[in-house]
């Protein structure tokens, strides 16, 4: 079975928007108040957040589909010849299969093809699993960040970047 990237168009955001929260709530209830989660989700992550994100912002959302279901998304930005992987998420019964891996492979091509030389994104500081992650597919720590995202609560992040070779191909 072979994993395919979809790009989400305008029509499929409301799939997208509810792929989020069901992924949002299973995995952050570990780290973030359910309080935090639902304030984050409508924000960041609802039909009309992401709408505007795509239409007027430059993101763009691509589905992880396996055997004809969506079992992640990936949000991106490019921005200063860099790529923000804004978000990147994956269903729990999927997670530990190699699909990270497929992933950062599909982000390396953007970048290469795009001659963006930088994967830069921000994680949770208390997010050790997926720090770890991102650690073993080659990003580093640059710097740390503390957000105010409004109502009270703010993001504490690392800043990590992965650098790309824009003459392997």
């Amino acid at each position: 079975m072979e994993l395919v990237f979809t790009k989400v168009e305008t029509e499929e955001v409301a799939n997208l928007a509810q792929l989020a929260s069901e992924i949002w709530y299973e995995y952050f209830v570990s780290i973030i108040s359910k309080e935090q989660i639902d304030y984050m989700v409508e924000k960041f992550q609802s039909t009309n957040a992401i709408t505007e994100q795509i239409q007027n912002q430059g993101y763009e959302y691509y589905f992880m589909n396996m055997s004809g279901k969506n079992i992640g998304y990936l949000g991106v930005k490019q921005e200063e010849g860099k790529l923000f992987l804004s978000k990147f998420y994956i269903l729990k019964e999927h997670r530990g299969r190699g699909y990270a891996s497929r992933a950062m492979e599909f982000l390396v091509d953007i970048c290469q093809k795009r001659r963006l030389s930088t994967i830069w994104l921000t994680v949770n500081r208390y997010n050790d699993a997926t720090i770890a992650v991102y650690e073993k597919k080659g990003f580093r720590t640059v710097r740390t960040q503390v957000a105010d995202i409004g109502n009270g609560f703010v993001m504490d992040d690392y800043i990590m970047e992965k650098e790309i070779d824009l003459n392997e191909k």
